[in-house]
Parts: structure tokens; sequence; C-alpha cells
């Protein structure tokens, strides 16, 4: 990504493309007042630099004497503002032309477009959010849950960077005591504080420990599980998928064969965002587009985090079940016994021997399909019965940096014990540091910078 600096104004449309009610251009910089006095005509008169901040103002956009629209303008003036610059907000109608006229004047008087995420990224290095607060706006806008959005808020409200900002001022406590006494050795300083620092170092691994331990959770809720629901044909596989739907999704016939390609749904079951995908039946393939359809099962299932495998419970076990049961051995399964409302070969004791205790349940009747959203819930927690304390830490960029300051503290620790110098547990504490600074965004490259704000959209 291409760096600009912070003195040029920038504009973009902030609203997603399509049709819609309203649609917002956003201008930010210090320019942003001046631009929108050369395209906005207010009905009761002024200029944008002349008014308050935090007002909005009827009127027209206008180029050349002609009206292009009528909008409602937004003033925000630095620094109370997203980004800590002047801010104005152009409110126009939600269609297409509307929106590409007002952007295109904003650039042809003075601003550039805005790259993807420009304007978050202007919020961290103005000092208003840090770099852990800019994640989660992303977090928050590609929510998918309650559960999910709920983790975005609390990052986004910066109670990740208070855990972080408290573990470093311990950190920094315990490293000005050991600089004072590398400076003054004969002070006796470490002596001093030896179990205190003890008692520190301990307590801030500990913390840190705490939020890698629900840091899987939090990647679940953040990034979705992936499930697939896989089986021979016709043991009720797109019946199941149309259950936990609550919806006639996919097309179900006696028909073997009827799923000839992978449906994808999102749902939320608990909290958790699970994108599951129904997928063909594996049976040795009898046509070309067959033979394709099981190749995508197969890829579905290698790439799954988890794999509902369903039985026809009202028939004895094939081949064909015991060819998939082989295929997903190294996988995380749920075990499904599909039609127990018909009279037949229940094989339960010999599913549990293979796969473990498995959900019983009619997917067309919509019996038990609660035991099977319980038993997804408990996968996605690792084996835990009930979805554990408000995870904090969602990013994997967030748990590797975590991991190495932890690394760093014990070694810290067991120079400590081994009453090594203190420049050796003075280093391992700058170290630790550092590594929370990543996080957080004290420290950073253009690389990191890029990485993390091209996934944003250009109007955020």
């Amino acid at each position: 990504m291409k760096s600009y600096g912070l003195d040029d104004t920038i504009a973009a449309v902030a609203t997603s493309a399509g049709e819609s009610g309203i649609g917002i251009v956003r201008l930010s910089g210090k320019d942003a007042l001046s631009v929108a006095g050369k395209i906005f005509v207010a009905r009761k008169g002024g200029r944008p630099s002349d008014f308050k901040s935090h007002t909005l103002h009827y009127g027209w956009i206008s180029s050349g004497g002609k009206i292009i629209d009528e909008v409602i303008l937004t003033i925000m003036r630095a620094p109370g503002s997203y980004t800590r610059e002047d801010i104005v907000e152009i409110n126009c109608h939600g269609g297409i032309v509307p929106l590409r006229k007002v952007l295109e004047l904003a650039l042809e008087n003075g601003c550039r477009l805005a790259q993807p995420g420009e304007f978050t990224k202007r919020a961290f290095l103005n000092g208003r959010i840090d770099l852990a607060q800019a994640e989660a706006v992303l977090d928050v806008i590609k929510a998918k849950t309650d559960a999910a959005l709920a983790l975005g808020m609390q990052q986004l409200k910066g109670l990740l960077s208070q855990q972080l900002c408290a573990i470093r001022g311990e950190l920094l406590e315990i490293l000005a005591h050991l600089e004072a006494d590398i400076d003054f050795p004969d002070e006796g300083i470490a002596a001093l504080h030896m179990q205190q620092m003890l008692t520190k170092l301990t307590a801030a691994e500990g913390r840190i420990q705490g939020l890698l331990r629900q840091a899987p959770y939090g990647r679940i809720l953040r990034e979705g599980l992936k499930a697939v629901i896989c089986g021979r044909p016709n043991t009720g596989k797109s019946s199941l998928l149309n259950a936990l739907l609550r919806q006639e999704r996919s097309i179900v016939t006696s028909i073997a064969g009827t799923t000839r390609d992978a449906i994808e749904e999102i749902i939320d079951i608990r909290g958790v965002p699970v994108r599951i995908a129904d997928t063909a039946g594996i049976i040795e393939p009898r046509d070309l587009i067959e033979k394709k359809a099981i190749r995508r099962s197969k890829d579905y299932i290698a790439a799954a985090d988890i794999v509902i495998l369903v039985f026809d419970a009202s028939k004895k076990l094939k081949v064909e079940d015991e060819f998939i049961i082989r295929r997903v051995k190294n996988k995380r399964v749920i075990p499904v016994l599909n039609k127990i409302d018909l009279v037949g070969h229940i094989e339960k004791e010999r599913i549990s021997a293979l796969l473990g205790e498995p959900v019983l349940l009619s997917a067309k009747k919509r019996l038990h399909i609660d035991a099977l959203e319980e038993a997804i819930v408990t996968c996605a927690c690792a084996g835990g019965a009930t979805v554990p304390e408000p995870a904090l830490v969602a990013h994997q960029r967030h748990i590797e940096q975590l991991k190495r300051a932890q690394k760093f503290i014990a070694g810290a620790l067991t120079s400590l014990d081994n009453k090594l110098s203190g420049e050796f547990i003075a280093q391992d504490i700058r170290d630790a540091l550092g590594h929370l600074d990543v996080i957080l965004g004290t420290q950073f490259s253009e690389d990191v910078l890029d990485r993390i704000f091209a996934e944003f959209c250009v109007g955020k």
C-alpha cells in the first residue's frame, strides 16, 4: 500500500455500495471545511468554515450553479472527531449516481481518495485509539453474531488495552528498580525488592496466560467455526441443514445424490458464528458431476474445524459409512444418528466405540436439534460444557505477541530464580514490553499497518 502523509485531506464514500435511503461522503483533514465550502450551499446561508462543531446543516451540493443533490452536512472539528482532524460528512441520497458525483466534486476541489481504512488509520496515528482498538473497528463491522459484536465492542472500548497496560505498568516498575540497582549496585535495591519482583513477574505471567486461555474461543467468535455435514447419500444431511437453519435451504428428496454441490450458510448457534456446509454424499461416483461433487466434499472435510457425520439410524452401517469414518478419524467429529423416528437398527454402541457418543435426532421431525447445537458449542469451547468467560483476545497477531511476551517473562523468572545479574532480567523484561507494545501500536512498522488496514473498506 502506498503511504501518504497526514497533510492530505481525504474523501470517500463511507456507506455500502448499492441503493439505500441515505449515503455518506466523508471528508477528513485540514482542508475538509474549505473543500465543503466550495461545493455546499446552506439554505440558511453561511459557510462550513464558520459553522460550529457537531452541528447539522441543510442545503444542497452544487457545481457551476447546478444542484447535484439535497443533503445534510455534518461538521466535526478537530480534535473532537473520529480522526482528530476536521471532518465533514455529507449525507446524500443513497443512490450510486448522487454519491459518485458528490465524491467526484470533493476530489476535484482539493481532496484525494482515501485508502482502505485510512480514516481509522488516522485515528490511530493521531492518538485517538491504539492499534488493538483500530483492529476492533473491523471486528465490529464484520461481526456475525451478538457474541462476536460484544467481543469487538469490548476491544473497541479498550478492555484488552487496559489489561495490557496494567501488565506493562507492573513490568515497567520492576524494570525501574532493576535499572536503579544496575546504576547503583551498592544500594542493595535488588535484595530489597527480590520477593516483590518475583510476585509481580509471576502475576504478569499469569495474566498473560489467562488471556491466552480465552484466545481460541475469541478467534472462533471473530472468524467463525467451519463445520461440514457429511455422510453417505440419503442419511438426511440436507434435512439436517434445513433443521439447523429453521428454513428450507437445501432440496430434500428420497433420491440418493440429490445434493450435487456444497451449500454454505452462516448460522448463529448460541453466539458462535458457524459457517456450515451441506455436502454431496460420499459414494463411488457414477458420472463426472458426481466425481467433482465428491471431490469437493472431501475438500470441505479437510478444511473443516468440525465434521458432523450423519448416519441413518434406521439402517445398519454400510461400507460407505465405514469408509467415511476412516477418512475423518483425525478430525473433530460429532457423530449424528438421524431418523430416530423410524424403527430400525440404531447402532449406537458401535458408533460410540468408533467416534464417541452420538447425537440422536430426527432432522425431518425437528427432534433434538438443540442437542446437536449443544454439541457444536461444546466443541467450539474446546471441550468445555459452557461458554467461557468473555474473551478479549481474538487476533492471531495478538496471540503471537502475547506468547513471545510470556516467553521473555518466563526467562526473567528463571534468571531471577538462578540469581543471575540484573542485566539479564532487565533485558528479558524489555523484550516482553516490546511485544506488548507491538499489540498496542506503541511500536509498529509500515508493513504491519498496511496489512491491518488493507482489510478495511475504503470509507472506514
